[in-house]
């Protein structure tokens, strides 16, 4: 280890800082596009989520499957444009705002923080129980609370925040052995089921691919919004390799495009498995069928050993399918770490957090405080969450994510429209691109986040709930944290306001500050006029940039 921090150093010490310190131009397209990938963490996602759509939506699921790629077509298309405009690794927060006000990106911000912390107690979990799965140690790697899985995820943990302190290119290196791995089971896994489906030789329960599961007008409306909302958090993570853009090699086009690539990728993958799992299990509730509840949150290594068979060969392809889900939840938990720490890292050198967050490492060249943070903090909440409730409330994490990746995703589309307001009429491309799609992006994300809290406030959608006292109200879990913490991010932003005014005041970053863009972007678009000096963009009443 001590040669190859040797070798970064060195490479680092030639490379080209950013203005915020990070390493420019190390990453390029492909890996980009791997970063955007391997952060849904497909494998892991999948395992952890198809059994609860099925058991929503039935055979509806490969239409949901596309129905929930829309939106976040339409919102990458969002982060695509402001990154070309501004590619700034704090994103939603200082494109939000750029376009409305220092407190609107503040909240944007903390959702991007809020989700990714509250998806690594899952992905921890996820990662040790598939340890001891892997070395047949059922007994253990069955019980989700049990000490020795937390042990395992602890661990893990300290690990991938390890790999992500190092360096950013040795982070993408490692995503692409990891994601090159799951990619390639994923595809072996659904070729071999639907042969086996084709031959007759799939078992009792299977279902023949038929059209009627295209078709969006199927099964009740609540359910089908339900799916859509677990399809969301199915797809969610692409937007790391804008997070990364500071970064990347052109900065300002390959970071939106990798985006772009990467929700493509996971659609066709997505679809897939869907398509072909569903054919080879069925639906029914019993035994390998999709609708089992005794598996519904864990589908891949309940369906490997069955695809596969119990040959030597069946035995090692359902080994490495295993190595498969727990590569997946390395590659996420690593990726989470990455736009978590690139958040903070924006927001403290805008001042909208304590300067101790921007400290970058001399040699890495990645953000350390921030990086280190993320470990650690996600380290004491999966301790706090393995213990409550038997360990049931890192369900309902998962469930609350829904929430807030529509809203800080829907935020950035409004944001867009917004940002680009004046210049929608220049051409139909912009109309299109920057104001009308990412507009209807927003409204659906937001639609089904709202639909989504609703629903979580019935304690019958969710593996715990609690009594408010003195009220009488029998509340959710995934309510109270999808809304705690949304209310948390505001008691903080309002906190840390009187702590240190400047960022709320709109003296480092806000809507009236103008910013460099590629010139057949045209002028960027803030609450004031802008115009054009001498080749400087400036605001109606501030100075030049």
């Amino acid at each position: 280890m001590s040669v190859l921090a040797g070798m970064i150093g060195t490479d680092a010490a030639r490379a080209a800082r950013t203005g915020k310190g990070l390493k420019g131009s190390a990453l390029g397209l492909l890996a980009s596009t791997v970063v955007g990938v391997a952060s849904t963490a497909p494998a892991y996602s999948l395992a952890s989520s198809l059994g609860f759509v099925v058991v929503l939506i039935g055979v509806s699921t490969p239409v949901v499957t596309i129905l929930a790629f829309v939106p976040t077509l339409l919102i990458s298309l969002g982060y695509k444009e402001l990154n070309r405009a501004d590619p700034d690794c704090g994103t939603t927060f200082t494109w939000a705002t750029r376009a409305f006000s220092p407190k609107v990106g503040w909240m944007g911000g903390w959702g991007v923080v809020a989700a990714d912390i509250l998806v690594m107690p899952s992905l921890a979990q996820i990662a040790g129980q598939y340890v001891f799965l892997l070395f047949d140690a059922k007994g253990i790697g069955s019980q989700a609370s049990s000490g020795w899985v937390l042990l395992i995820g602890v661990a893990w943990i300290i690990v991938m925040t390890a790999i992500c302190y190092v360096g950013i290119e040795i982070s993408a290196n490692f995503q692409k052995f990891l994601l090159g791995t799951e990619l390639v089971m994923l595809v072996v896994l659904s070729v071999v089921a639907l042969v086996k489906v084709a031959r007759g030789s799939a078992p009792p329960g299977h279902l023949v691919p038929a059209w009627s599961w295209f078709d969006p007008f199927r099964g009740s409306f609540s359910s089908f919004i339900d799916g859509l909302t677990l399809m969301l958090f199915i797809y969610w993570g692409w937007d790391t390799s804008v997070s990364v853009n500071e970064e990347t090699a052109d900065k300002h086009v390959v970071p939106g495009r990798a985006a772009v690539i990467s929700t493509v990728v996971l659609l066709v993958i997505y679809e897939f498995v869907v398509v072909s799992t569903q054919s080879y299990a069925g639906l029914g509730t019993k035994g390998i069928g999709l609708g089992n509840p005794a598996h519904e949150g864990d589908v891949l290594s309940v369906l490997g050993g069955s695809i596969f068979g119990s040959s030597w060969f069946g035995s090692l392809l359902t080994h490495l399918l295993l190595v498969m889900v727990l590569s997946s939840a390395a590659a996420s938990t690593q990726t989470t770490i990455l736009p978590t720490a690139r958040t903070t890292l924006s927001m403290a050198v805008h001042k909208a957090l304590p300067a101790r967050f921007a400290n970058i490492h001399s040699r890495f060249l990645v953000p350390t405080v921030s990086t280190v943070a993320m470990g650690a903090v996600s380290i004491v909440l999966y301790v706090v969450m393995n213990y409550i409730s038997a360990g049931t409330v890192i369900s309902d994490s998962v469930t609350a994510l829904g929430v807030l990746i529509a809203f800080y995703y829907g935020l950035t589309g409004l944001s867009c429209f917004w940002y680009y307001r004046r210049t929608l009429s220049e051409s139909a491309r912009h109309l299109f691109v920057r104001g009308l799609l990412p507009l209807l992006g927003w409204a659906i994300m937001w639609s089904i986040g709202g639909y989504s809290l609703a629903q979580d406030w019935s304690p019958a959608n969710s593996s715990t709930s609690w009594r408010v006292p003195g009220l009488h109200w029998h509340v959710g879990g995934a309510f109270l944290l999808a809304a705690g913490s949304l209310v948390v991010g505001a008691v903080l932003m309002f906190v840390y306001q009187a702590i240190s005014p400047a960022f709320f005041r709109g003296e480092v970053l806000n809507a009236g500050t103008a910013t460099l863009v590629p010139e057949d972007l045209g002028a960027p678009v803030g609450l004031f006029g802008v115009y054009e000096q001498d080749g400087c963009v400036l605001d109606e009443e501030a100075e030049p940039v």
